[in-house]
């Protein structure tokens, strides 16, 4: 994946542009720290801010939006905003109901991708329906799942009229999920990753490290190309600005084909989250 900066972005099924790089803040507080971070990474040339309705911290992510585009001197439709529905909202009226508090709580008008936060058995049909009818009413730019499978994938798609756009799943050198991610290219559904540094327990692993020290980058970086490099898109979570800054640095190297194999070759199917075939909440 030829991803030369920043701003750079893939086109969704629906024609919308989503940044290959963007900032995730999960268990990031409501708080000074947070707005900061936002505003710091917008200053720096973030384009795509990831969050939740679960994360308690839309209304800090919305202050720092809107405080980070005045400082930058662009506009809101520069960025890319994403939230994602609660498993306890999953449902039609209840989905169409959580994107409009997410919204208020945000402070903005629409958002450009909206997802499905777990595929949560019996709930995720209904709540499809709402987002599809967000996007037909043109309320939201782009919509999409989080953490489903490939049976969820087929299960959603019998009755689904319009195509997830993106599946944001746990992807990192522990967890590739080749099968899953050849069947979203197939499909035409943007892999997004979550936890790509697998919550800093990678950032000691020694073949990461080797490749670190061969390109004269940090391990994280090393493992952000590679995301980049196997058409993934990639949100880390950072409030400190030096790693903000250290983080986008990746667009001034590219890996080989056998370090991307080296990469590849340390998956273990190990997780940091729940699987998305087990989880009680």
């Amino acid at each position: 994946m030829m991803t030369r900066t920043l701003q750079d972005v893939v086109k969704l099924q629906s024609g919308a542009e989503m940044p290959w790089f963007g900032l995730g803040v999960f268990r990031v507080k409501e708080g000074p720290e947070l707005v900061n971070a936002v505003k710091t990474a917008i200053k720096l040339g973030y384009r795509s801010i990831d969050t939740a309705a679960i994360y308690g911290n839309e209304e800090g992510v919305g202050r720092g939006i809107r405080e980070g585009i005045k400082e930058a001197g662009i506009s809101r439709e520069d960025l890319f905003v994403t939230s994602k529905v609660w498993n306890t909202d999953l449902g039609y009226d209840s989905t169409l109901a959580a994107y409009d508090t997410s919204l208020n709580r945000l402070g903005l008008d629409y958002l450009d991708l909206y997802l499905i936060h777990w595929p949560v058995e019996g709930k995720y049909k209904e709540a499809w329906k709402a987002l599809e009818k967000l996007y037909k009413d043109g309320r939201v730019k782009a919509i999409g799942v989080s953490n489903f499978h490939v049976h969820h994938l087929e299960d959603l798609l019998q009755d689904a009229e319009i195509k997830p756009m993106v599946n944001q799943i746990e992807y990192h050198p522990y967890l590739t999920q080749k099968e899953l991610q050849s069947y979203c290219v197939e499909q035409g559904i943007q892999l997004e990753a979550w936890s790509p540094l697998m919550a800093g327990e990678l950032l000691e692993q020694p073949v990461l490290q080797e490749l670190a020290d061969k390109y004269n980058k940090t391990v994280a970086q090393i493992i952000l190309r590679w995301d980049l490099q196997t058409g993934v898109v990639t949100i880390p979570k950072s409030t400190n600005e030096q790693r903000l800054a250290e983080n986008a640095d990746i667009f001034d190297f590219e890996l080989s084909i056998e370090d991307m194999e080296q990469i590849e070759a340390l998956n273990r199917n190990t997780r940091v989250g729940p699987d998305p075939d087990n989880f009680d909440f």
